[in-house]
């Protein structure tokens, strides 16, 4: 079997992780979202926020599921018998990043990560370009999915 962590912060999720998630169900059997918990990184949502928000976008798909963890993703892809990570690649700079920390965890393990390129239509965003938009009452709707938009408008977010 082949099972794939798709680790991130994910504050929100948008619809550039749900393009990457959509085309790493096409590839593995199943995926595993990882909110990685980072006590250094200040995030507008809290985990238990996220953990909902992906659940609603993910609408009970048998081949994923959404979960938090401390630590090493390669840790969390042991303990989740995962042998790959998936990453969305927007840009050279996000490659370079990525590619430093794709060939550390291949020196600690015998993961694989396998990077995705963005759609052109999704690649301009990112995660803190809607959080700048909800925090000054712009308008993010054709950024994130539909469930999470509906999500944050209830919480009176705009």
């Amino acid at each position: 079997m082949r099972k794939a962590i798709f680790p991130g912060t994910f504050d929100p999720f948008t619809k550039g992780h749900h393009d990457i998630l959509k085309r790493s169900i096409t590839i593995f059997d199943e995926v595993v979202i990882g909110i990685g918990l980072n006590g250094n990184k200040k995030t507008m949502f809290n985990v238990n926020e996220r953990i909902e928000q992906i659940k609603s976008v993910i609408d009970g798909n048998k081949k994923v599921s959404v979960k938090s963890y401390n630590g090493l993703t390669i840790d969390f892809c042991n303990d989740e018998s995962a042998n790959f990570i998936v990453r969305g690649v927007r840009n050279t700079g996000d490659f370079e990043f990525e590619k430093a920390i794709a060939r550390t965890n291949r020196m600690l393990s015998k993961i694989e990560t396998i990077f995705l390129l963005t759609s052109a239509k999704t690649s301009f965003i990112s995660s803190s370009i809607v959080r700048e938009l909800i925090f000054n009452n712009g308008n993010f709707k054709n950024l994130v999915p539909k469930t999470i938009y509906e999500i944050l408008l209830k919480n009176h977010l705009k």
